[in-house]
């Protein structure tokens, strides 16, 4: 495909993360650019205030009348889109070019320099750590982000078409569609079963993913894959040692394969985000770039947002959002807490997301969330999916083996936050509470 003949590109569900990150590439690109989506959020706000026309009602009517034409359009779509889209339908009838999000990215990426970042946690932090270093190394990169960058308030830092960094998302292996020039596999962790029959499977398409890559792969050490390993205090090839915290920022010195490097400072907080520095550190010397300049650049990186993002920070009182939505990330995000605030009360919020999720990991979340002092729970998330019976956050609660523990409408959190003695409040998930915590915010605010 010759994206220099496309003059119309058409998103369904142009909401998504992913999804609005290529959006405003295309725009910024000088294509017309059009899109539909279920709700409004901040996300679709900013891309109306970039020109970008979307409507929130599936409907054929709606969609503007040169994204009908099909010589120079292309349609792309998330594949979590319901199959009875009715917009999805109209285009596929009428034989459309209608691509996945994953497929249209691999389209973008194919003639550049592609850095790839894969696995089922730490990608979206270790691939923008990276596109900061290459951005303040001055290299003209293009940045495909899975979160929202502090330093750049966007899901995109734009640059040339000659190199690119992604994210290599293994949901519906789509990270199959990416031919990566240097990767990463950060972990491989049970998740989307919905999508993979069994762990085995899931770890059998990373393995797929792998051989995708033409120069260089590194992996967190101790995954059963052969390649670079990085990892903290064992003898990885990228080994991060000497780990310290001094006024909240984490040091640590790192060994490579020809050199070792002292006191590199990462303002994330947490061990897990050590490794997705060093991960990120990795792929930059492996591009080229120098530990120095890396080093400098980790100085002014500002994190992501709903990453361990700092709502409150107080002596008396800390809000902090994150979109942690899997157990082995609930755990990270409560270990991190409880090595900043070791003898603070700590009350967690909630929102588990996906009914399959829940299902099929409901001891595995039971025991992370049993580590907070308390727990609110609100209702599952549905996002793609119908409900399954029996399948509850009542189900949840219950296994939860802690004595302060309930489950709260969304109208009655606000209430049930501040009856909490706790001076630490996490608010996690991957589903709308992120719309809840500026409403959180505002009350504590007025309540201290």
């Amino acid at each position: 495909m010759n994206l220099e003949n496309i003059h119309n590109v058409y998103f369904i569900g142009i909401g998504g993360i992913g999804m609005s990150a290529i959006a405003s590439y295309f725009k910024s690109s000088g294509k017309n650019v059009a899109g539909y989506d279920r709700v409004a959020s901040e996300v679709t706000n900013s891309l109306q205030n970039s020109g970008i026309i979307i409507h929130f009602e599936d409907s054929i009517d709606l969609i503007p009348s040169e994204f009908k034409l099909k010589k120079g359009t292309i349609i792309v779509y998330t594949p979590a889109i319901p199959k009875n889209n009715l917009e999805l339908g109209y285009f596929l009838i009428n034989d459309f070019t209608v691509l996945k999000r994953s497929e249209i990215l691999g389209e973008i990426t194919k003639n550049s320099v592609c850095l790839a970042v894969s696995g089922t946690h730490g990608k979206t932090t270790t691939s923008t750590i990276l596109g900061h270093i290459l951005k303040e190394a001055n290299v003209n990169a293009t940045s495909f982000l899975g979160g929202i960058s502090e330093n750049y308030n966007s899901n995109l830092i734009l640059g040339g078409n000659e190199v690119t960094v992604v994210e290599a998302d293994e949901f519906d292996r789509s990270f199959l569609k990416l031919s990566p020039n240097i990767a990463c596999i950060t972990s491989m962790d049970a998740d989307h079963l919905d999508i993979y029959r069994n762990h085995s499977e899931l770890e059998n398409s990373f393995k797929d993913f792998a051989k995708k890559v033409s120069d260089t792969l590194i992996v967190r050490k101790g995954l059963p894959v052969k390649a670079i390993t990085y990892g903290i205090e064992e003898n990885a090839d990228y080994d991060a040692k000497n780990i310290r915290i001094e006024n909240g920022a984490y040091i640590f010195d790192v060994q490579t394969p020809t050199e070792y490097f002292k006191n590199i400072h990462t303002n994330l907080p947490g061990k897990h985000n050590v490794l997705n520095t060093v991960a990120a550190l990795a792929m930059a010397t492996i591009f080229g770039i120098s530990i120095p300049v890396i080093a400098k650049a980790l100085l002014t990186f500002k994190g992501i947002k709903r990453r361990f993002s700092y709502k409150i920070k107080t002596e008396n009182l800390v809000l902090i959002d994150d979109y942690a939505h899997h157990p082995t990330e609930i755990n990270a995000v409560i270990n991190s807490v409880k090595e900043m605030y070791p003898t603070k009360e700590i009350l967690g919020v909630f929102q588990p997301h996906l009914y399959s999720r829940t299902q099929d990991f409901i001891d595995d979340f039971a025991r992370s969330l049993s580590n907070f002092d308390e727990i609110i729970l609100l209702d599952i998330y549905p996002a793609r999916e119908l409900p399954i019976e029996g399948v509850t956050s009542e189900w949840l609660l219950g296994k939860i083996d802690i004595k302060n523990k309930l489950v709260s409408s969304k109208e009655k959190l606000v209430e049930n936050v501040l009856k909490s003695k706790a001076q630490i409040i996490v608010m996690i998930g991957a589903g709308d509470i992120g719309e809840l915590v500026d409403v959180i915010k505002n009350n504590l605010s007025i309540e201290n």
